[in-house]
């Protein structure tokens, strides 16, 4: 897998965090950082892909049993 340096500005704070956070997880802040940007890229990739599903259900219709039929009025349905 070809790899690209980035430069990035994170807060003191939350970098200061997630260099013990490498250190627990015995990796490097790369490390770290590499895994947490797969994941969100997956998830995304994983909705993409369930969203395209179910437009294409939706778009093709649900079978309710009926066949395509209406057996039933209106007003069979709504007692007035």
């Amino acid at each position: 897998m070809e790899k690209q340096n980035v430069t990035l500005s994170i807060p003191k704070d939350v970098l200061r965090k997630a260099k013990k956070m490498a250190i627990g997880q015995d990796t490097s802040l790369s490390g770290l950082m590499t895994r947490a940007l797969i994941e969100i890229v997956k998830r995304e990739d994983q909705y993409a892909s369930a969203k395209q599903h179910h437009l294409a259900w939706l778009e093709q219709g649900a079978d309710l049993g009926t066949n395509g039929r209406v057996r039933w009025s209106r007003d069979e349905l709504h007692d007035r």
